[in-house]
Order: structure tokens, then C-alpha cells, then sequence
């Protein structure tokens, strides 16, 4: 029976340094506890619309 290899690759350190300096920036504008939260909940939402590719119609 042949063994099976498995290749594991981890790409987790610019996804990581992204999120300290997001979480850094919300820091630095001072805003409340619920006003952080908020941005952190719709601020990637709005940034995923805006930067969408629109749809070819027609």
C-alpha cells in the first residue's frame, strides 16, 4: 500500500500583522469599547463592497 504524504503550509504572518495594525489603529482614533467593536463588525464589509469587481451585464 502506498503511503500517502501530506504537505502542510501555514500562511498566517501577513493576515496576523494586518490585524495588529487594525486593531492598532482603532486604538490610536481613541474610540469607545461598542464603537470599536462596530467598526471591526461593518468596516470590512463596506471595504469588500467598495473594492467588489462589478458585474458585466449585457
Amino acid at each position: 500500500m502506498d503511503k500517502q504524504r501530506i504537505k502542510i503550509e501555514q500562511h498566517g504572518g501577513l493576515g496576523l500583522v494586518w490585524c495588529a495594525g487594525w486593531l492598532f489603529t482603532l486604538g490610536y482614533m481613541d474610540l469607545g469599547f461598542w464603537k470599536g467593536v462596530l467598526a471591526i463588525v461593518i468596516w470590512p464589509y463596506y471595504l469588500g463592497v467598495q473594492m467588489a469587481v462589478p458585474a458585466v451585464t449585457g
